[in-house]
């Protein structure tokens, strides 16, 4: 059986399972997937260890807590928003680096194909208004006028948000009658936590832009056979009144790896597949990684319960799909909350390509995207035969270039103070050219945005 082939011998985009393991067709046969990836990472970055020192100074008593929490993480350090940056204008900075890519090669999207631009959030700015809707100003202000007939919306559900926008985009363009018919998603979040506290060193912020379309370029999805575990549970939330997240750190953990299994489960059940055959036919292992050995933790509780293998043998396993080094992309820029299962994708993509070159073409993606309160959702992707132009396109090590690292005072001050608008407090001659800003917020609350000329 081929990476393409599903045991029916059906595109695995066309199938799906009935109750009695009889595969019916539900969808059209046509490839849907991600042509592109693009993303957006703000400059603003501080060392753990610069916050670390800091909080045992006020507090001598955090000198053996403290530390032990960084070392749980595997995180070292954290990127934060500029003071004009929010989740929208990350938004929408994502999505002109997706339609100007710069120095590729490759056109940009056209527009004119766009139906559909949605956001997934768990930051989101107004009770009423999507992210979406600011985004598609700001493109308009950069030059880049989306049709108005296309839909807009916003995907709220924790960290998942985003792939279920991902996938509610994809469903819809399974659906149309046009061939050429593409959409936008964007996931853009800002991660804040009480400080001082152990949850403070898994904080981050960040945006990627996805290009979803029919005969995709760079992966295609699945979407017959997810799947899904949800459950009511109070892991983490953030009430109406507050911009900071409430963690249980532990129970979280528990949570996330408990619905893992399940929806693990449930998407072999869909694929009529053992666990432990698609477990051994995976190529690339893509987690949510809220913090970097929080995906090394899950990946070895299915290995070990369904594959019998255990420590050095994980390792081993995971070694050799070359899954560690991704994850030290999210070591260095922190939790981005919806974008964290698409930045390992992204990062898992490039190693894959520095490795195989061009025959990464076929290789099988197991993905995993959870988010608290709580679903899971694990799928199937396959490497599409453009991928090795699309992914040559990306520049290495995108996340990190630009980095700016800062003092704790600055920290503090984002800490402190939030979103600040640029006019209102001086900064809108600093903001470097083509990026989309916070520009004001009038005294009705409503934000206005801007695109740096």
């Amino acid at each position: 059986m081929t990476s393409t082939q599903h045991p029916t011998g059906q595109n695995p985009t066309s199938i799906a399972m009935t109750r009695d393991n009889h595969y019916i067709n539900r969808m059209p046969a046509t490839a849907i997937g991600l042509s592109d990836i693009a993303l957006y990472i703000p400059k603003p970055r501080i060392d753990l260890k610069t916050i670390l020192d800091r909080r045992i100074a006020d507090d001598p008593a955090q000198a053996r807590r403290l530390p032990r929490a960084i070392d749980a993480t595997g995180q070292q350090a954290i990127r934060f928003p500029e003071s004009w940056e929010d989740s929208a204008s990350l938004a929408g900075n994502a999505a002109l680096r997706l339609l100007r890519p710069q120095d590729s090669g490759l056109p940009g999207p056209d527009l004119s194909r766009f139906r559909h631009l949605a956001v997934g959030t768990e930051t989101g700015l107004d009770f009423s208004k999507p992210l979406s809707a600011y985004v598609s100003g700001m493109l308009r202000q950069a030059g880049f006028p989306l049709p108005v007939t296309h839909s807009s919306f916003q995907v709220q559900h924790a960290c998942a948000g985003g792939t279920i926008a991902m996938m509610s985009v994809a469903s819809l363009l399974a659906v149309s009658g046009s061939a050429t018919d593409a959409g936008l998603v964007i996931c853009s979040d800002i991660a804040r936590y009480q400080v001082p506290s152990s949850a403070e060193f898994t904080q981050g912020a960040g945006a990627l832009a996805l290009l979803v379309e029919k005969s995709p370029r760079l992966v295609s999805i699945d979407l017959a056979t997810p799947g899904y575990s949800s459950a009511d549970v109070d892991d983490f939330f953030r009430p109406l009144d507050s911009t900071i997240a409430k963690v249980k750190g532990q129970y979280s953990m528990q949570c996330y790896n408990t619905a893992a299994e399940q929806a693990f489960a449930d998407h072999c059940r869909q694929l009529g597949r053992d666990q432990a055959d698609v477990l051994r036919e995976t190529d690339i292992f893509v987690f949510h990684v809220p913090f970097a050995k929080m995906a090394y933790t899950a990946a070895r509780q299915l290995l070990s319960q369904h594959l019998g293998i255990i420590d050095g043998e994980v390792d081993e396993f995971l070694a050799k799909r070359h899954f560690f080094v991704p994850l030290e992309t999210t070591a260095a820029v922190g939790n981005i909350y919806t974008g964290a299962s698409f930045l390992n994708l992204r990062a898992n993509l490039q190693e894959a390509y520095r490795h195989y070159g061009k025959d990464i073409v076929g290789k099988r993606i197991l993905f995993t995207s959870y988010g608290s309160g709580n679903t899971m959702i694990v799928m199937s992707m396959t490497v599409q035969p453009d991928a090795p132009a699309v992914i040559a396109s990306w520049p290495v090590d995108e996340a990190l270039a630009g980095q700016r690292t800062v003092g704790f005072d600055e920290y503090l001050s984002w800490v402190t103070n939030g979103a600040r608008p640029a006019s209102q407090n001086g900064t809108e001659d600093g903001i470097p050219s083509g990026l989309c800003y916070l520009r004001a917020i009038r005294e009705d609350g409503y934000r206005e945005y801007g695109v740096k000329s």
